[in-house]
């Protein structure tokens, strides 16, 4: 389920509104905010639509009457110019819930934004949640001899008692996502012991995810003047910032370097709201490789674009530089991304420029799922999380 969206449409967040992270993954009844920005800036209608799905993100079996009170479908009526800016748009925003529509049941969740040709402009995923079980969570560095320094593993316990599991092979199923990345899940994974009240997780092959790299980043705070990473400022119709380039290294050792796992902040330090007085800035990325990857193409790649791959953050390589290079226009702030190159057959390679490492710093969620037999939809009773901290 991939989310394409118009070129005029960036800055796409949709997050919890009143706690400071990137989550989309939350308590039911937590309220979330999406936003976005239209760089065509002619206030346009905008309308969401939520849905309903299973486990594996396909339609539920249930109507929207027995998951919303009110309207699965309503328009986007704030909506605010933006102000002072060389690049105009439009910022767009609504909350869930709202007086029209109350989410009754947990789950997961498509939110669906369509235009005024009733056309679906880009989609988003969110789940929310019950506390019906607790989940223990332990992430280590795997134990398989042949992945000792590229990957980790993720354990757990799931703690039911005041659910009543009857048969967990079939009622319950559990997905674990690293960094709040849906290309980066591992599914249908089995308990491996039977406890009373509790059903346990241990280690094994499946449950071993690539430890990558620590994300890259840059600060474009500052419209005017160079901040983190950005080497070179010019104006045109608008800022260009110039990022330093990175070189590829074969041989790459890991090196400790903070990050926020691909996430972005919109901020700026020319305005007070950075909603609507942030501006835009053409963003030039710069990869240096002697030459270039065979039969793959290479993006850049981050939550800015939902870690999706897409023509805008493709990258171009020039034989007389001996770089790929591209550029990407971005709102003011401070972003993580990374490179990585992807197949003939659109396979996304996220290791083969920045490297894998059991050291990597990730966050990872465990996602219980639980559809009691006869029952018509998946509820998410409970979620747990786990952190790979090498200092631990």
């Amino acid at each position: 389920m991939v989310s394409f969206h118009s070129q005029n449409i960036k800055s796409i967040q949709l997050r919890s509104f009143n706690e400071n992270n990137f989550s989309a993954i939350v308590p039911l009844g937590t309220v979330l905010e999406l936003s976005f920005d239209d760089l065509d800036n002619d206030n346009k209608e905008y309308q969401y639509k939520i849905q309903h799905m299973t486990h594996d993100w396909q339609p539920s079996r249930l109507l929207s009457s027995q998951y919303i009170d009110g309207f699965d479908q309503n328009n986007i009526n704030n909506l605010t110019n933006s102000f002072n800016t060389f690049q105009s748009y439009t910022h767009y925003e609504v909350r869930i819930p709202n007086p029209n529509t109350v989410i009754t049941k947990s789950g997961n969740y498509l939110v669906s934004i369509f235009d005024e040709d009733d056309e679906i402009i880009f989609t988003r995923r969110f789940v929310l949640y019950e506390n019906e079980v607790t989940v223990g969570v332990n992430v280590s560095r795997s134990r398989n001899t042949k992945a000792l320094q590229t990957q980790q593993t993720v354990e757990f316990v799931v703690n039911h008692p005041k659910l009543r599991i009857n048969n967990p092979s079939q009622e319950v199923n559990i997905v674990v996502l690293k960094n709040e990345n849906w290309n980066e899940n591992i599914s249908g994974i089995q308990p491996t012991f039977f406890h009373q009240n509790a059903l346990r997780y241990s280690y094994n092959n499946t449950m071993n995810f690539w430890g990558g790299n620590e994300y890259l980043n840059f600060d474009s705070k500052s419209i005017r003047n160079k901040s983190l990473n950005v080497v070179k400022i010019e104006m045109k119709d608008i800022f260009h910032h110039y990022l330093y380039p990175y070189s590829y290294e074969p041989n790459l050792k890991y090196n400790y370097n903070p990050d926020i796992n691909g996430q972005f902040i919109i901020r700026t330090l020319e305005a007070n709201d950075p909603k609507t007085e942030a501006d835009y800035a053409m963003m030039h990325f710069s990869l240096m490789a002697d030459e270039p990857f065979y039969n793959k193409e290479v993006y850049v790649y981050g939550a800015f674009n939902n870690f999706e791959i897409e023509k805008e953050n493709k990258l171009y390589y020039n034989d007389n530089t001996k770089s790929y290079f591209g550029n990407i226009l971005l709102k003011q702030g401070f972003y993580n991304y990374s490179f990585v190159t992807v197949d003939e057959k659109n396979s996304i390679d996220k290791n083969e420029i920045m490297g894998s490492f059991f050291e990597t710093e990730n966050q990872y969620k465990v996602l219980v799922y639980f559809k009691a037999f006869g029952a018509l939809y998946d509820r998410v009773v409970g979620v747990g999380n786990g952190f790979f901290n090498q200092n631990k």
